[in-house]
This record gives C-alpha cells, structure tokens and sequence, in this order.
C-alpha cells in the first residue's frame, strides 16, 4: 500500500517518478551505536514501519512515544529498467534530525535538519535494477543544538509542547533524470509590467542546449520564451499577454512547463506553476497589489492527532485551510514548524496568506553552535518556498 501517494514538490514536477512511502523494515538504536556495529550491511530490522509517519505516530504502526536517540529504516526497492540509463535521485522530504543514507551497502550521503529537504544522486552506487537503501536517523530534542519546534522536551507532552516527532516524516521518492537536468527554479513576478523573471539552475552545463518556457492560464497559452544555455544558470523573461492578479481569496495562478532541449528534442521538462501578486509596506500596512489587506491569521502549529507532524492524507492538509476560510481567516502564522511544501501548493491554489517561521524552539541561536544549525536549515527552507505566493 502506497501512503501519501500524491507528488510531494509541486513546484517542480516531473512525470517519471517512484513513490518510495508504504512499508519498510525499522529498528530501533537506543545508544546510538547502529553505525559503528555496521547496521546498513545486516542491521537487526525486527519491526515495520509506515513511511512516512514517525515512530511516535498511531499511523506509523509503532506508536512508541518515548525519546529514541537513533532509529534505521530499510527497504529494497525495484528500479524500473527504463531508468536505468538515466541518473537516479533519491529524494526525502525531512528526516528529523541527522540522517544518514547507504545505498547497497555504500554511505550515499547525510543531511542535518529536521524540516528541510535532501536529495541525493544514487546513480553510482547501483549495480542493476535493485537498490537496497538503508537511513540512520539520529534526534535529540534535549541537546539544545537542534530546533525542535514544539516538540515536548519532556516524557509527557507539557505546556504547549507536544508528543515529538523522530525519523523520516515526509515523503521518500526517487526520480529518473538525464546526464543534465533542471535542478531548481525561482520566479519574480512584476504585476505593473506583466512581466515574470525566471531563473533555472541545471545540475551541469552542457553545450547545445537551450530552455524553452511556456505559461498557460485556464489552458490558453499567455507566454512563451526559448532561452539559450550558457551555463548553468539560465535567465529569461516572459511577458504575459493576460495579466490575472493572485490575491488573498482569489487564488489567480498560471500554469508553467520548462523544457530543456537538445538538437529539437526534449532532455528534460518540468511542470511548475507561479502567480503574479506584490507585496510591499507603506504607512505600517501590508499591501498585496498595492492594496492594503488585513490579515485575519489562525495560529496553525500543524499537529495531527493520528500522524503527530504528518497529516494523514493530502486532503487533510487542503481541509485545514478550507476549515480556516470558512471561519472568517485569510491566512494562517505557520507555528514552530516549516510546513511541508504540499501544504503551501493548497494554500497557493486556495488564496490563503501564510507566514513562515523556522521551527528553532530548543535551539539557542545566541552562539555559533546554535547558529551553525540554524542558519542552513533556514536557508534551505526560504529556497524551497520562495515560489510559493504566501
């Protein structure tokens, strides 16, 4: 069974992809010792577990609610032979807190952070069509150099800290992808101009090649651009010839496909999406398209009684928001806790303001220890959302 089955990065989508959520192999590591006794060769993986639900979770199947230093996944995962002449990545949505990947035996890499993605190229350490992946996740919400949101720093959940969160708790997929590939984007929309700045940065440079742009709005073509690869870092500009304000309430979005071509032929095309709005601050109001809005904000601190940090189904995340319109609000103060980007996609598509803020309570950030660990999860965050219209 496949849980969480929808695309997790809406910003950057592509047709071939594998969902790796559903059942793997779990191992609880009390002290910490799993790497050194060598646990991704022939780890004692005696439970299973549902990704993409945290341990401490009813819908993880372990429900086991007390502090873990360490837990392991392990799955075996079929790599489709059509793949098999592209690169392979590996992606995980957040993995709380230092996490640690092997594939077939090999360390394919690590990631500090328990909020932000990682993506991992797997290519070299495959040998055919199965790839064996183990993850060593390791969290201490106690230490004080990690941002643990309003996780409960004690046994029970206390004050306004709750049951916590350890391991991988967002989606795992894997994606297949050319020698040279679009990596990420970033947009800046001018509403006065009718104009999109668009920046797409390719994983390599590779001669002969040029981007082509197309944007739609409601299916009908308002933009296209062909611009050519000089590196790998591409700029281009599109003028739309319709130009359809987003604003709270008024979800107005444009449909955007990149295409990465060679000698005619497509290498690699993404599906994305963007709206035109601005924001700025005159006289100590917020105004979106020159207006001032006053924002009605729920304080959503993004806890589900059955999936702890992870909602159960994509619906539940549109539902939220749905439950917080209906009520009168307009936008939401996303609390101690960097939302999973599925839950900007609904609030982009329904016209809901949103603030972000880092998920940085148990971390002391008066000190470079504390900023060691702030500052690049946070970085990595405002990258992955700054298309997103909240």
């Amino acid at each position: 069974m496949t849980i969480r089955n929808e695309y997790p990065r809406p910003q950057l989508e592509r047709k071939e992809w594998l969902n790796l959520n559903g059942e793997w192999q779990f191992a609880f590591d009390h002290g910490k010792s799993g790497i050194e006794r060598e646990f991704y060769k022939e780890g004692p993986f005696t439970n299973t577990i549902q990704v993409p639900f945290c341990p401490e979770s009813e819908l993880s199947g372990i429900g086991y609610t007390d502090f873990m230093a360490a837990v392991w996944y392990k799955r075996v995962v079929q790599i489709p032979e059509s793949w098999l002449n592209q690169r392979i990545i590996l992606h995980f949505g957040a993995v709380d807190y230092h996490a640690h990947v092997w594939v077939n035996g090999q360390k394919a890499g690590e990631h500090k952070g328990g909020y932000t993605p990682f993506s991992l190229d797997v290519t070299n350490f495959l040998n055919g069509e199965e790839a064996i992946i183990v993850v060593c996740a390791e969290d201490d919400t106690r230490s004080g150099l990690q941002p643990r949101g309003k996780q409960s720093g004690r046994y029970y959940s206390a004050g306004c800290d709750y049951t916590r969160t350890t391991g991988i708790w967002q989606t795992v997929w894997m994606e297949a992808v050319p020698e040279t590939y679009i990596k990420k984007t970033a947009y800046k929309t001018n509403p006065k101009s009718g104009t999109v700045s668009i920046e797409a940065y390719l994983n390599q440079y590779e001669k002969e090649l040029v981007l082509e742009l197309e944007a739609t709005y409601k299916g009908k073509g308002v933009a296209k651009e062909t611009a050519y690869v000089s590196g790998s870092h591409i700029h281009a500009n599109l003028s739309l010839s319709e130009i359809h304000l987003w604003e709270p309430g008024k979800p107005q979005l444009y449909d955007l496909t990149l295409s990465l071509k060679k000698a005619g032929q497509v290498v690699d095309q993404v599906e994305s999406y963007f709206g035109v709005r601005s924001v700025s601050i005159e006289d100590k109001a917020i105004l979106i398209n020159d207006k001032p809005i006053f924002q009605r904000l729920v304080l959503d601190q993004g806890f589900y009684p059955q999936g702890i940090y992870t909602a159960p189904t994509d619906e539940d995340l549109k539902k939220d928001i749905e439950i917080s319109m209906e009520m009168g609000f307009n936008g939401a103060r996303m609390h101690e806790k960097i939302f999973e980007p599925r839950f900007l996609y609904w609030a982009d598509q329904l016209g809901y303001l949103v603030w972000g803020e880092h998920g940085n309570w148990g971390l002391d950030i008066t000190g470079s220890k504390g900023l060691e660990r702030f500052l690049p999860e946070w970085m990595e965050a405002v990258e992955r959302d700054f298309n997103s219209q909240h």
